[in-house]
């Protein structure tokens, strides 16, 4: 076991390194931030004074090791419009995002597997079929499309719930909250449920198909052999078995509704870190834009290693493959 986990730590050291090189420099060969940053009649002394105070002067391979250096002391740069140090920007953004995007898993999880446990216990069915339709539409409808249509519809049409902003929040241990105020709650309806439609389709699908095969198996048959009622077969034995397949996937989606939580962050104006970066490229804030690919990828790193982990702590045969790797 702890040879398994050492590799895993090593792999991901390496992964975290070689994103380094990927995002500073694909983000360092776009544009000049100081063509946007200064006035457009200064001269070039004053061109060139910008470009040292934002240490751009320096050779680009300079600039990176100067990046590794400050980041492994926990300083990810400095925002070149704000001035202030870009982590502690986006870490203030963090809980508004991570709220929105627990509250749109929730939304998977709690509208998903029973839509996909009905479709996959009547697949010939006219509800069936609905569902399944429906999760067709979550699939290929832009979430930037139908952010706008719910915006049209219960904003601006009925009036019922607000489209932007986060309403009321209240402070628990230092970190501002939404859902705990009738105003804050109101504020993250539309844009939960926009960010959770693609979720509730991929949970449908899976629990469908899980719910299919686990009908056809032997240990289903045996309980039902031995009288159990339908309702316990399902709730106690079939759906132990196809969780296992969602919640894993769910536990990887969860990075992914993070960092592409941009769009629905953007059209509802919620003020999370997917605003901040959309407003950072507008400006070519480079610190910013590169510390929030960073926590990104770290996010997307930390969550696929827990998962293995816990894999090897369940299955035995996971780790030992690896070690034979």
């Amino acid at each position: 076991m702890t040879v398994y986990v050492i590799r895993r730590l090593l792999q991901a050291v390496l992964v975290i390194f070689i994103m380094t090189l990927i995002v500073f420099f694909g983000v360092n060969v776009i544009g000049n931030p100081i063509d946007i940053l200064v006035d457009p009649d200064c001269d070039q002394a004053c061109f060139e004074a910008a470009e040292k105070a934002l240490g751009l002067d320096k050779p680009i391979i300079e600039q990176y090791f100067i990046f590794v250096e400050n980041a492994l002391q926990g300083n990810l740069g400095k925002s070149f419009v704000i001035g202030m140090p870009a982590l502690p920007l986006i870490v203030e953004r963090m809980p508004a995002t991570l709220e929105l995007a627990l509250s749109a898993m929730i939304l998977a999880i709690f509208t998903g597997i029973p839509l996909g446990m009905w479709a996959g216990l009547r697949p010939d069915s006219v509800s069936g079929k609905v569902i399944m339709g429906g999760s067709i539409l979550g699939f290929s409808l832009p979430s930037f499309w139908v952010g706008l249509m719910m915006i049209m519809i219960f904003a601006v049409e009925f009036g019922l719930l607000p489209s932007t902003g986060r309403g009321e929040t209240v402070t628990v241990g230092g970190i501002r909250l939404s859902f705990l105020t009738l105003d804050g709650l109101s504020h993250m309806i539309l844009p939960a449920i926009n960010l959770a439609l693609y979720k509730i389709s991929l949970v449908i699908r899976l629990t469908r198909a899980g719910m299919r095969e686990a009908m056809h198996q032997d240990y289903v048959k045996f309980a039902r052999a031995k009288g159990l009622s339908t309702t316990r077969v399902i709730f106690v034995h079939v759906m132990k078995n196809i969780l296992i397949p969602v919640v894993t996937i769910l536990g990887l989606e969860l990075g992914n509704v993070i960092a592409f939580a941009v769009v629905t962050e953007t059209i509802f104006s919620w003020p999370g870190m997917g605003k901040l970066i959309i407003d950072s490229i507008q400006v070519l804030d480079r610190p910013v834009i590169v510390a929030y690919l960073m926590i990104t990828v770290f996010m997307f790193i930390f969550i696929n290693l827990i998962v293995d982990l816990l894999y090897s702590l369940i299955d035995p045969r996971v780790r030992l493959q690896g070690i034979k790797a």
